[in-house]
C-alpha cells in the first residue's frame, strides 16, 4: 500500500508544480536591460533597477504563459549619471509625470521548441501600443546549493520603436536610434516559496 501511495505522489507532483502557479522573479539573478544606437556607429546598453514580473503558467513548458511587468522608470542605469539624469526628464521618460512603464501580455504562440512569440500591450510614456517579443524558456532546475526551491529561466528579448510612444522626440536618428533593443534575463520561483 505504501508503495502505492508514494507511485501516486510522484505521478500527480508534476500536475502540483504546474497547476497555474503565479512565478516570481529572483532579483538576483535576473535584469531588465536594453540597448539604443548612438550615432549610428556604437550601442550604448542600460537597464532598470526596480521592476516587478509575474507569470502565471499551467504548462510545464510555459506554452500558456501570462506575463506582467511594472517598471519604475526612476530606475533607469547607463552607468553616466548625467545622462541617467536627462533620460529621466521630460527630454524622455518625464519619470515624475510617468513613474511606472507597464507589460500586460496578450497572446503567446510557439514558433519552436520552447521559443514563443509573445504579444501585449506596453504603456510607455502615457501611450499604450501592441509590441511583440520572443520568450524563451530555459528549463527548471531544483537549486539545492541554496534553499531548495524550484526555479525557471526566462529570456525575453525583441525590438521597440521609441518614436511610437512619443520617446525622445528632440533627438532624431542616427543621433539616437529609434529601435531599442530589450534583452530580459530572469530566474523564476513559485509566489510564496
Amino acid at each position: 500500500m505504501k508503495k502505492l501511495i508514494l507511485l501516486f505522489s510522484l505521478l500527480i507532483s508534476p500536475v502540483s508544480i504546474f497547476g497555474q502557479d503565479t512565478w516570481v522573479e529572483d532579483p538576483a539573478h535576473s535584469k531588465l536591460g536594453f540597448t539604443v544606437t548612438h550615432l549610428g556607429i556604437a550601442d550604448v546598453p542600460g537597464y532598470f533597477g526596480d521592476y516587478e514580473v509575474t507569470i502565471k503558467a499551467s504548462e510545464e513548458d510555459f506554452s500558456d504563459a501570462k506575463v506582467e511587468l511594472t517598471v519604475q522608470t526612476a530606475s533607469i542605469e547607463t552607468r553616466v549619471e548625467r545622462r541617467n539624469k536627462h533620460l529621466k526628464s521630460a527630454d524622455f521618460f518625464d519619470v515624475e509625470k510617468y513613474p511606472t512603464m507597464t507589460f500586460k501580455s496578450t497572446d503567446i504562440r510557439e514558433i519552436s521548441d520552447n521559443t514563443y512569440e509573445l504579444a501585449g500591450d506596453l504603456t510607455l510614456h502615457g501611450v499604450t501600443e501592441e509590441v511583440t517579443v520572443t520568450m524563451r524558456y530555459r528549463g527548471n532546475v531544483q537549486n539545492d546549493m541554496t534553499d531548495g526551491a524550484l526555479k525557471t529561466g526566462i529570456q525575453i528579448t525583441g525590438t521597440i520603436d521609441r518614436s511610437a510612444f512619443d520617446l525622445g522626440d528632440g533627438f532624431p536618428p542616427p543621433m539616437i536610434s529609434n529601435e531599442v533593443h530589450i534583452k530580459a534575463d530572469g530566474e523564476f520561483v513559485i509566489a510564496g516559496e
